[in-house]
């Protein structure tokens, strides 16, 4: 989607959008009134009404969009639903007139413009079918601003929706293109923004003790892998901040095999991981002025004859053992051997780990609210506020030794499910168990995000780019000088 900022509407636009917040449709002109009245459009952030009229010999589309309030998150909404009305309309191109949308600033202009930016990204790689009417037409979006070009500012806005994009294709992907090989193949374009990129394959991880992580892969054909993804872009020495994604590639449970009905949607439970190579390329094509690792621990969940089975003893990376009751519970058997390791490996002072890790969280919040755990108030803080300004919202989650001790195993260190209830919190206290003391971090169970059954407010149904946003946010407020 090219977007382009420019002082004001072409006179030859054939298509015109014109914003309107909320409460204001009533100080429209004539022609515009009527569409806005016959409509019911009051200016709600989203809501599109529109009209045609005849300028000399040429006819205009004209449209209505509402913006709301006026907040960042209304803005956003506007911009999403203009491309999502005009997208396979046969439009091209259209004139969006900000200098009639009242005290509207750059900011404002910014956030309809990413809502749009958002919205555009489709999937259609493998449709080969596709009518006419159903391919997207819409390839130009003008904006008339009043703070004049917005050029250099929409640079960063647009590396972000770019690391956006690249998680939305990652989940979307179907897993017999998607799998830990090709994943790392897919992140190789990042070393062009200057990250520098370090793979392990499965003879380096047995080295090093991973035997959680490997356990996990020994039933698929497909290698794992770990992959680490390092921008430097702070002070130098600085210890950076981690961020460790989940990898499942496709999860069949394994022995403890999922039900068949839905089970093709766990190609998405990569999630994480491509929450977080996604966010390292928005955070290196804006240039980031912090030192951000990413690391995804890469693994295919499938039931062979060597697949690891219920009852089983693994030792992890950093020494733990655990005895394995649930070879479904197979997410937190990956993140704790890429904690262990991007730990030694990076002497970090801050680890979030995100992963679409249990069900349970699904229970909690539906597909409003991610989830959050941290042993750091400050950490929690941070993430929250950066949910609530990038609209990927978090709910926190309680921490206890009094959940701690569900996990308890008479024959391991522990064992890789609790009971039924307070599935979320046992999964955490999990995770807890392999952080170094000192460092601050926090476990993001996105189970619910990554993927939708319907449109959001910038996004269509399916691949929500979740995280992205969100961790971008965290480091532009709490890393960056």
């Amino acid at each position: 989607m090219d977007i382009q900022f420019v002082a004001q509407i072409d006179a030859s636009a054939d298509v015109v959008a014109f914003p309107v917040r909320k409460g204001e449709a009533g100080a429209l002109g004539a022609l515009l009134g009527a569409a806005a009245t016959q409509a019911r459009f009051d200016g709600a952030a989203g809501a599109i009404a529109e009209t045609a009229a005849i300028d000399g010999a040429q006819a205009k589309r004209l449209l209505l969009v509402g913006l709301g309030e006026g907040s960042e998150h209304d803005l956003e909404r506007a911009g999403a639903a203009l491309v999502a009305r005009l997208q396979t309309s046969g439009v091209t191109a259209v004139h969006v007139d900000f200098a009639s949308a009242g005290q509207s600033d750059a900011d404002d202009v910014l956030a309809f413009a990413m809502g749009a930016r958002l919205r555009s990204w489709r999937f259609d790689t493998y449709r080969t079918r596709l009518a006419d009417t159903a391919k997207p037409s819409l390839a130009k979006i003008v904006i008339a601003s009043p703070a004049g070009d917005l050029s250099a500012r929409w640079a960063d806005y647009s590396a972000v929706a770019d690391g956006v994009a690249l998680t939305q294709t990652l989940v979307a992907e179907p897993p017999n293109i998607l799998y830990p090989e090709s994943f790392v193949e897919r992140c190789q374009h990042l070393a062009d923004l200057g990250v520098e990129l370090e793979i392990l394959d499965e003879r380096q991880m047995k080295a090093l003790g991973m035997g959680a992580l490997l356990g996990v892969a020994q039933g698929s054909t497909r290698p794992p892998r770990l992959l680490a993804m390092r921008w430097n872009g702070g002070a130098e020495g600085e210890a950076p901040v981690v961020f460790i994604g989940k990898g499942v590639t496709f999860d069949t449970g394994g022995i403890s095999i999922k039900p068949a009905a839905g089970m093709d949607m766990m190609k998405w439970d990569m999630g994480g991981a491509g929450a977080v190579a996604g966010a390292i390329k928005a955070i290196a094509g804006r240039k980031a002025k912090a030192n951000v690792v990413g690391v995804v621990g890469l693994v295919e969940n499938m039931p062979d004859g060597n697949a690891m089975r219920p009852g089983d003893v693994v030792t992890s990376m950093s020494g733990q053992t655990v005895e394995v009751l649930n070879t479904d519970a197979e997410g937190r058997l990956v993140l704790c051997d890429a904690i262990s390791w991007a730990q030694k490996a990076y002497d970090p002072k801050v680890i979030v780990d995100l992963a679409t890790l249990t069900g349970a969280m699904v229970i909690s919040l539906g597909h409003e609210y991610a989830g959050i755990f941290a042993n750091d108030e400050t950490l929690a803080a941070g993430l929250i506020a950066a949910g609530e300004a990038s609209g990927d919202k978090l709910w926190r989650f309680p921490l206890s030794p009094a959940y701690d001790k569900l996990i308890d195993s008479p024959i391991a260190d522990m064992k890789n499910v609790g009971p039924r209830e307070g599935g979320s919190i046992t999964a955490a206290q999990f995770l807890k168990r392999y952080i170094t003391d000192g460092v601050a971090w926090a476990h993001l169970d996105i189970a619910g995000m990554a993927w939708h059954d319907k449109d959001g407010p910038v996004y269509g149904k399916g691949a929500t780019g979740y995280g992205v946003r969100l961790l971008d946010r965290y480091i532009a407020a709490n890393h960056e000088g």
